[in-house]
């Protein structure tokens, strides 16, 4: 029967209900667990769109001199979700080695942006950079320096790497409505910021990178997630192994 409550909601009233009686089995008031007795429903993961690499290129193509080019290219790059790129700091960020540290995710929280922990333990992971993209870190460096030169005063030192132009976090909310507006001048139409995770995650895989280095690089639970979430990209690499073993075992015959 159709309760109307989603399948993530359910999970989580199960796994409360569950441990509720655990703690009675303990104190000797029921003998058995019921609970674990039922079977708990299967979330559904729906594929979501992403980018091509000539949309992605179109995109960067657009994002040339804009003021986040540098944290949109991140994301795309890197598959790093709104949250975790946004609450990156420049202490996260060691240019020698091209890395970002992910340590920590900004959030809207009762009507104020906080920091918090990240999503996973395996959430928290340190990200290589592509050259390309370390070029417009560097260059993001130079221009927040003198935003704060100019402001001056005015300037609140937080010591994120994206900013307002007062040094403030940058509100999730309206990094939506930017990047919506940005969609539709490079002509893509209407996209969300968390695609571009997306979008990182198949093209990694249509390139090639190993379905675990792609899971380490998003910081997904577990490899199994990934591989049910892309795993349709990975066909070629399929066939290809088919075919490797046609040509071992029968000589491509």
């Amino acid at each position: 029967m159709d309760s109307g409550l989603s399948v993530s909601t359910v999970q989580r009233i199960r796994g409360v209900l569950g441990q509720a009686i655990d703690q009675g089995i303990r104190w000797g008031c029921v003998n058995r667990n019921v609970a674990r007795l039922s079977r708990s429903p299967k979330q559904q993961r729906r594929e979501g769109r992403t980018l091509t690499y000539e949309q992605a290129r179109a995109l960067l193509k657009e994002l040339e001199g804009h003021r986040h080019e540098a944290l949109y290219s991140l994301m795309l790059s890197t598959g790093l979700r709104r949250g975790e790129a946004l609450g990156l700091k420049w202490q996260d960020f060691d240019e020698a080695a091209r890395v970002v540290s992910v340590r920590r995710q900004l959030k809207r929280e009762g009507g104020s942006l906080v920091t918090a922990d990240t999503k996973t333990a395996r959430s928290r992971r340190s990200v290589n950079l592509p050259r390309g993209l370390m070029n417009l870190l560097v260059e993001h460096r130079r221009r927040q320096g003198e935003e704060r030169i100019v402001m001056d005063e005015l300037w609140t030192d937080t010591g994120f790497i994206f900013t307002t132009n007062f040094g403030t976090p940058v509100d999730p909310r309206n990094l939506n409505r930017d990047f919506a507006i940005i969609c539709q001048h490079a002509g893509l139409d209407h996209w969300h910021p968390h695609e571009l995770r997306h979008s990182a995650a198949s093209l990694m895989l249509a390139s090639g990178v190993k379905l675990q280095v792609v899971s380490e690089v998003l910081g997904h639970a577990s490899i199994r997630m990934t591989a049910d979430v892309y795993g349709h990209i990975l066909a070629p690499d399929r066939e290809a192994a088919a075919d490797a073993m046609d040509r071992a075992l029968w000589n491509g015959a």
